[in-house]
């Protein structure tokens, strides 16, 4: 039974004929769901490649209740950003990234992926397809999410014998809203990932364990939780969401991905901005005692993209960091949202240019 597309239950707050922006009140945009105009859908047999797809409007799926994704957890999903100029363009932030990550993780589930033309594509025409979403300059982004599933019904322990490559998109604002910087608890019990397990890659599997250390973390006043390695114990990851750094002079640390900690495509560019203007990089085990120690922390991923972190907690001990404007963190991200937003120059390339008037 393959899937099937249904209209969304809930109205499209959109707007007429050739109205530039869809009908949103952007100043009140948070990180959360929107429904857009139309999604992508495209669809491959085990052992075969993608080769087309098509825009259809936002809706449900129907699935067989026998496919691996909701049986096996057989699925992956990926998340970037799409910003508007003030000259009016629109552009997406390294997605060629996003798509060489997916097919890690789709070979490490043994499931079929699109190429990374296919996977930048269908994006391009995802953004294209819903351009009046994407916010005015300054007041958010058009997040996307690619998912790739195992959708053909198969009742045993297996791959699927067929695969869905989906794109839905949303306009966002900030991931923490209103927070000047993170407050992070340290979660000693639980464990995001293991050696040998799906940590480096972006398995669907990989989030649900940690809602509950997540919704824990919340509900005693803490923004987020970082968990620590599961072979000692003693060395930080990753937290719910997002990569995490540490500063100690000219001198920036962040865990090692080396298959428990996803490696993030931010992480990845905010390392490059860091040694650009001169501070050491080292991608090393950091070790908690090094993190209550460190003289400022920050975040980052595609939804917080660069966060300052206030505080941490472990077990009975606070400490607090460096934050405002005299902090890294608040260089690095001005330095990389003015290039996601084109008011410098992209010299490293990372930018995909979509021309507004396409579509």
């Amino acid at each position: 039974m393959a899937p099937s597309v249904q209209p969304s239950s809930s109205p499209l707050r959109t707007s007429e004929g050739d109205e530039k922006y869809a009908n949103v009140k952007w100043e009140e945009l948070r990180f959360a769901l929107t429904p857009t105009d139309c999604m992508y859908v495209a669809k491959c047999r085990q052992g075969e490649s993608f080769t087309e797809g098509k825009i259809v409007p936002y809706g449900d799926i129907s699935i067989s209740p026998c496919c691996p994704i909701l049986n096996y957890g057989q699925g992956l999903f990926e998340g970037l950003k799409a910003y508007r100029t003030e000259d009016d363009r629109i552009l997406i932030f390294r997605p060629h990234e996003n798509a060489l990550r997916m097919q890690d993780g789709a070979e490490r589930l043994c499931m079929a992926s699109p190429s990374v033309e296919f996977f930048v594509e269908a994006v391009k025409q995802t953004v294209i397809a819903n351009k009046k979403w994407v916010p005015p300059p300054g007041k958010g982004a058009l997040y996307i999410r690619p998912l790739l599933i195992g959708s053909g019904a198969s009742l045993g322990v297996a791959p699927a014998p067929e695969y869905t490559f989906l794109i839905y998109a949303s306009p966002v604002g900030d991931y923490h809203k209103g927070s000047s910087g993170l407050n992070l608890k340290v979660d000693h019990k639980h464990h995001r990932a293991h050696s040998g397990g799906t940590g480096g890659v972006k398995s669907c599997t990989n989030y649900s364990p940690i809602v509950k250390s997540l919704v824990e973390a919340k509900s005693s006043g803490f923004s987020d939780v970082l968990f620590l390695d599961a072979a000692t114990g003693r060395n930080i990851e990753e937290a719910s969401a997002c990569n995490i750094f540490i500063v100690k002079g000219n001198i920036v640390s962040t865990p090692p991905t080396s298959g428990t900690i996803l490696p993030g495509i931010t992480r990845k560019s905010i390392s490059e901005l860091a040694l650009d203007i001169g501070y050491q990089v080292q991608e090393r085990d950091v070790s908690v005692e090094e993190l209550l120690e460190a003289e400022e922390v920050f975040c980052t991923g595609t939804a917080v993209v660069v966060k300052a972190v206030e505080t941490v907690t472990f077990h009975d001990k606070k400490v607090k960091y460096r934050t405002g404007e005299e902090a890294l963190s608040k260089k690095l991200h001005s330095m990389l949202t003015s290039i996601q937003t084109g008011l410098v120059e992209d010299t490293k390339g990372w930018m995909v240019d979509i021309d507004p008037c396409q579509g």
